[in-house]
């Protein structure tokens, strides 16, 4: 499946400003374990963080696939999936403000973070939590005009660096129906990085756990009503998980593209690698993956766009992709040889990076589960 022209040239340039703004610096922020700020602005002047995002919400308009678009030329030119995390957290941080919160909000956190200006963070996961989030336990209770909120956060990406946190909360009942979202700007009294968390992959990306105590927030900061939070949050599921896609088949793709030149290039017993059989038929296979991935995200991604539900679809498309870039990877790693096991080689990184997929965004097993409800596949 083809982009269009202007997607090509969104593509090409998004490529070009990977190798000259991220490539040069990637492993020292990989070794300092975050993005500078600047990256933001640099993104941002370059057209970059607005994409599929409402221009009367400060964004440039577009829609997914122009999304998509541009993070394969990020990925294609060998940017990191902590990059892809960390400079564009707010495309979970987001969403839910743009369809639900009001003017004033988006004034203050939209507008600002689709410019480089702000960084925001999604704080949903806590401790013990994982994928259940329906049963988050941080609280926020009403008082005057205010809510107070108190409970723990972790695993949440560009936490360290966040200007604000859009937070899932308990304010009704148990379970799902008693769930709403809060923007908490991160300087206000209460609220703690309890500490930076390092990470097996995505090094660049800054992870955290958040610490709530009695911190109070204005009313005036809830995202739409009051406990629709978990339906606000499962609408943005179908493309935080093409999302993720995206990233896996690109890592995918980048592994092979660099496997398949090495093969090339590399001489064993007086004749390029590449020569060998069984070298052929894993990078026909590496390719075959690969390809089957991203048509089927491409696909899921089309119809998305046209209206349909696509949530069993989603979640199985994630997963093929997401076992794809473990799949690759580790096959790039082992043609590579004893180059691919050292830290700071770029196949090496895309291994790791690629191991938080199955988990992040919902682990395959939960989706499993989901898709086969959706399915008709249960008792």
């Amino acid at each position: 499946m083809s982009f269009t022209a202007e997607q090509v040239a969104l593509k090409e340039s998004a490529a070009e400003f990977t190798r000259r703004e991220i490539i040069p610096q990637l492993q020292q922020w990989e070794d300092d374990g975050e993005l500078p700020r600047e990256l933001h602005l640099a993104a941002a002047k370059a057209g970059f963080m607005g994409i599929g995002y409402p221009e009367e919400a400060g964004g440039d308009g577009g829609d997914l696939l122009d999304v998509i678009a541009a993070q394969e030329g990020f990925m294609e030119a060998g940017a990191a999936g902590g990059i892809l995390a960390s400079l564009f957290t707010h495309g979970i941080s987001l969403p839910h403000m743009i369809a639900h919160g009001s003017p004033e909000l988006i004034d203050r956190y939209v507008r600002p973070t689709l410019a480089g200006e702000l960084i925001g963070s999604l704080g949903i996961t806590e401790p013990g939590g994982g994928s259940d989030v329906a049963g988050l336990t941080t609280k926020a209770i009403r008082d005057g005009d205010h809510y107070v909120i108190n409970g723990s956060k972790t695993f949440i990406t560009s936490g360290v660096r966040a200007d604000f946190v859009t937070t899932a909360v308990r304010t009704g009942e148990a379970g799902a129906h008693g769930l709403s979202l809060i923007v908490v700007p991160t300087d206000t009294p209460g609220f703690t990085v309890t500490r930076s968390l390092k990470k097996m992959g995505w090094h660049c990306s800054d992870t955290a756990e958040l610490s709530y105590v009695d911190v109070r927030v204005p009313a005036s900061h809830l995202i739409g009503e009051e406990n629709a939070g978990f339906y606000y949050i499962a609408e943005q599921f179908v493309v935080e998980r093409i999302a993720l896609a995206l990233i896996g088949y690109g890592h995918a793709a980048r592994a092979l593209a660099l496997a398949a030149d090495h093969c090339r290039q590399r001489q064993t017993f007086g004749k390029p690698i590449i020569t060998n059989q069984v070298v052929q038929a894993k990078l026909v296979e590496m390719h075959r993956q690969v390809q089957v991935a991203r048509t089927y995200t491409h696909d899921v991604a089309r119809r998305h766009i046209a209206g349909e539900n696509v949530i069993a679809d989603v979640c199985l498309a994630k997963q093929t992709a997401v076992e794809t870039a473990v799949a690759v990877t580790s096959e790039a790693v082992q043609l590579f040889g004893g180059t691919g096991y050292m830290h700071g080689t770029e196949v090496e990184r895309h291994y790791r990076d690629a191991r938080i997929l199955p988990i992040g965004g919902g682990a395959t097993e939960v989706l499993t589960d989901l898709a086969a409800k959706l399915l008709g596949y249960t008792r």
